[in-house]
């Protein structure tokens, strides 16, 4: 690692390579700070000679952040900010090649070509006109959205114009490329005023079409920890004997929640102290890997094939859009997406809700290509409704 980032630096820069290595030095120092304070004052210290570096040392620093860990990360970003800051506040300029340079390689980490990004506009104010317009899909969510951001604005300024036809095509230009929910709402609504309807939930990759199996038993928290038999595997026909002897199977249910929402309450029934599972069957056309992000006011767990992804043992702490995220593989062909979602017996009114959000994208919030297989389908047929 040391000998990597020294010719990075090296490199990029034009710096003597016995001062990159120094800098690739300090870099493997502070990225061994670990968790709980263990290396901090090796850290510290060699924090203070990195903030000493000149604005040459930047771009290696920024290198750094591909690998760092969260903690290291905080010490790397607050480095380029002191360095950037001082350098500018004694007249000097920053290295706007190199910085340049860095932003548009994708290799590097979204985080580090942001800030990179942010320093070269502060240098290079024509940077955004000139970098924006190709990062419209870039993998880093933030430079994206400030790419988006322009298409929203030239399609708002030709709709100004009175063009119908091109206002949509530059909506939809923004559409296929936005990922923040505020920006694809935005869009939505300008879309709706020339009679153009957006879905939602197909644009995000959220899953609307579900089987139903509840209520099991979650009195006194009993039913997070309890395997009960879907997440054994799941038989689609089977018949349960759930909380206080209630038999019952899986139920189909199709919500139409713009952002796939599902109310346990109204489709299975008022209950306390329960647990309830959501069942899909995807078909993915290749092998791809994916992230499963899913809300919920309840303690959850979410199964993909069988293996444990994700869980939380935390009630009503409120719901938001990808609150939750794993990172996991689809295989090619036939998958399996089982969601446990507890609900636990407070009184409150604002802990009644029983409800849960799941949709498949990428690494950047965009849905990938799946088929839901339908309930008659779902032990293995490739029939069901197609997702973009």
């Amino acid at each position: 690692m040391r000998t990597s980032l020294a010719l990075v630096a090296a490199a990029i820069i034009g710096a003597p390579l016995a001062a990159a290595a120094d800098v690739a030095a300090l870099l493997t120092q502070i990225k061994a700070v670990g968790r709980e304070g263990a290396g901090n004052p090796q850290a510290a210290q060699a924090w203070r000679e990195l903030a000493q570096q000149g604005s040459e040392a930047l771009p290696a620093i920024l290198a750094g952040l591909d690998d760092a860990h969260p903690i290291a990360a905080n010490w790397l970003r607050c480095a380029v900010d002191t360095i950037a800051a001082r350098e500018l506040a004694a007249g000097r300029s920053l290295p706007a090649a190199a910085l340049e340079a860095f932003v548009t390689d994708t290799r590097h980490a979204p985080r580090a070509r942001r800030l990179a990004y942010e320093w070269l506009v502060r240098v290079d104010p024509t940077a955004p006109g000139r970098l924006l317009p190709g990062l419209a899909d870039d993998p880093s969510t933030e430079l994206r959205r400030d790419a988006v951001a322009v298409l929203i604005q030239n399609a708002e300024a030709i709709a100004a114009q009175g063009d119908k036809s091109a206002a949509v095509a530059a909506y939809r230009k923004a559409l296929t490329s936005a990922r923040d929910r505020d920006q694809v709402e935005a869009i939505a609504q300008a879309l709706k005023k020339f009679d153009v309807t957006v879905d939602l939930a197909a644009h995000f990759g959220f899953i609307t079409d579900w089987l139903l199996a509840a209520p099991f038993d979650n009195t006194n928290g009993i039913g997070f920890a309890a395997v009960y038999p879907p997440e054994k595997g799941v038989d689609v026909n089977a018949t349960y004997v759930g909380k206080n002897g209630l038999k019952f199977g899986w139920k189909p249910t199709t919500t139409s929640d713009p952002f796939g929402k599902v109310d346990l309450n109204k489709v299975i029934g008022k209950y306390m102290g329960v647990v309830g599972y959501g069942f899909a069957a995807v078909h993915s056309p290749t092998e791809q890997r994916v992230e499963v992000r899913a809300g919920t006011k309840n303690a959850v767990k979410i199964f993909v094939n069988g293996q444990e992804v994700f869980f939380r043992e935390e009630y009503h702490h409120g719901m938001r859009m990808d609150q939750h995220v794993a990172p996991c593989t689809l295989r090619k062909g036939r998958n399996e997406i089982l969601i446990k979602v507890c609900q636990n017996e407070q009184k409150e009114p604002w802990a009644q809700e029983w409800e849960f959000q799941l949709r498949v994208c990428d690494a950047v919030g965009g849905a990938v290509p799946l088929r839901v297989l339908s309930e008659k389908t779902a032990a293995g047929s490739s029939e069901g409704r197609v997702m973009p």
